[in-house]
């Protein structure tokens, strides 16, 4: 599948490009941007860290923000941010911003009228990763991380395909989205009334269910203003502990849910993926 580039800049040695593409998983044209460090050839394809925002963001706000291209680009690691939800004019929206555009979940809508483009689930675990593969110098060795609505997405997207991923890390994800305000609008939005078919987007339960093989790393700040009502990171280290998975939740004092925090930790985060994406 062909893509556009619509921007370039050179960073660490590297390049952090945009570009465009005809999604047919979304049907609509979708955007998403890629670091590729300067290491990186097609006889030396690079691994790489597919990263997931979070609520009304585009692939701009991670890779403009997080300041993650030195760590990347020392070690060898290519970054791909995707968009957030389908987008266009013939594309379902809502005037909420915690529904439609921007607010995607990171699912496969089974609800009429998104079900014609919101397949999320399948764009970031399918089309996308082989788009990267077929154009780049980058393997199909990677790991899945994300911010808020994108790191509910990075969890539950690596739990249920632990033959793609070889890590999961996650900022403030949205833990229990069936049990919180955010996660119930949009799934009941999304895929209707049966609660269901909610549980296979749901960390929690999908750790209750079965232990994981990847190991997962989360930090949350104890001065985020979402934490109580909406996060919940309490209910994944209890699902957690049902089954001994590797998971390790730390909580950071003073940290709230902005990029000020992801940028504190960044690094640390890609140095946790590296370990495992350069396992043997």
């Amino acid at each position: 599948m062909s893509v556009k580039e619509i921007s370039r800049n050179k960073v660490f040695g590297g390049w952090h490009i945009q570009y465009t593409h005809q999604s047919d998983t979304l049907n609509c044209d979708m955007r998403f941007a890629i670091f590729i460090p300067h290491n990186a050839t097609q006889s030396n394809p690079v691994p790489a860290i597919y990263w997931l925002s979070g609520l009304t963001c585009t692939d701009e706000n991670f890779m403009q923000k997080a300041g993650a291209f030195g760590k990347a680009s020392e070690l060898g690691i290519a970054i791909i941010a995707s968009d957030t939800s389908p987008r266009g004019e013939s594309v379902a929206n809502a005037e909420d911003y915690d529904l439609g555009q921007g607010a995607g979940f990171y699912l496969n809508a089974t609800r009429q009228p998104w079900a014609n483009h919101y397949q999320m689930y399948d764009y970031v675990t399918e089309e996308l990763p082989n788009i990267v593969e077929t154009n780049f110098a980058v393997s199909n060795i990677k790991s899945i991380a994300g911010h808020s609505m994108g790191g509910h997405g990075a969890i539950t997207i690596g739990l249920k395909n632990p033959d793609q991923y070889r890590s999961i890390s996650a900022f403030s994800p949205i833990c229990n989205p069936i049990n919180v305000p955010w996660g119930q609008k949009a799934f009941s939005t999304y895929l209707g009334d049966n609660r269901d078919s909610w549980l296979e987007y749901d960390s929690v339960e999908l750790l209750k269910k079965s232990r994981s093989v990847l190991p997962i790393l989360v930090d949350q700040g104890d001065l985020d203003g979402f934490l109580t009502e909406q996060l919940k990171p309490e209910t994944l280290i209890e699902a957690a502990n049902l089954n001994q998975s590797p998971v390790q939740v730390r909580m950071q004092s003073g940290y709230d849910h902005s990029y000020y925090f992801i940028s504190s930790f960044i690094d640390e985060h890609i140095q946790f993926h590296a370990k495992y994406l350069f396992a043997d």
